[in-house]
């Protein structure tokens, strides 16, 4: 089994895993500008195994059987697991947010179950909304979050990712982005990283600076009681 993990793809799937599960991580935390750069860079591994892939000879059929379940499965943690999640922790565990979280996977798991069994409609076009989508266009719309009372933001955010679980499910067809399209999301990516990066050092430094505060008051009271 480990000699189809080594195949050059499947570690780069196991790589997206890997930010997908950090993504999980930190959404569970709370930490949602790190959730969402974990999330941005899943989505890069998983289109870049493909890549990678097309472009290696003497693949044996088992090795692209293999590598298509194992992208199959890591895309139902990246695009179904996290995203119920991360709406899960955003709505504070609130048992309200249950029936989003599970129609989220169960979404999730329909739509790669029918794409694992009928595949594209042609080399450029999919049946409905691709998983990937739905996180891409989460992490730019969260960009907002700062501006928005929270309640009302988790509710815009509760209604957004139902809207793509029609989407996902819908019988409309939708291109494929390959090619060059990679290499916007990579840009996309990293663009992404910078602004969510310095949302979260902004965070970590008012912290520190209240923390600090807190202390120096703490202190000057015990010196002068």
């Amino acid at each position: 089994m480990l000699s189809f993990a080594r195949d050059l793809p499947n570690i780069c799937s196991l790589a997206g895993l890997l930010c997908a599960v950090l993504g999980i991580y930190y959404a569970i935390l709370g930490n949602f500008p790190v959730a969402i750069i974990g999330v941005l860079w899943a989505v890069l591994f998983d289109w870049a195994d493909g890549i990678i892939a097309r472009q290696i000879t003497g693949r044996t059929d088992h090795h692209r059987s293999f590598g298509g379940q194992l992208d199959s499965l890591i895309d139902i943690v990246s695009f179904g697991v996290f995203p119920a999640v991360f709406l899960l922790s955003y709505g504070k565990f609130s048992p309200w947010f249950l029936p989003g979280a599970f129609l989220i996977v169960a979404t999730s798991a329909i739509r790669l179950s029918y794409f694992n069994v009928f595949g594209l409609l042609d080399d450029k076009t999919y049946m409905g909304l691709a998983l990937d989508n739905n996180v891409i266009i989460l992490a730019f719309v969260f960009l907002f979050e700062g501006f928005i009372n929270h309640k009302v933001f988790s509710i815009i955010l509760y209604a957004l990712l139902m809207v793509f679980l029609v989407f996902n499910l819908a019988p409309v067809r939708t291109p494929k982005f390959a090619g060059k399209w990679f290499y916007v999301l990579m840009v996309y990516t990293l663009v992404l990283t910078v602004i969510y990066g310095w949302i979260q050092w902004n965070r970590v430094v008012s912290i520190h600076g209240t923390l600090k505060l807190e202390i120096g008051n703490l202190t000057f009271m015990l010196l002068y009681c």
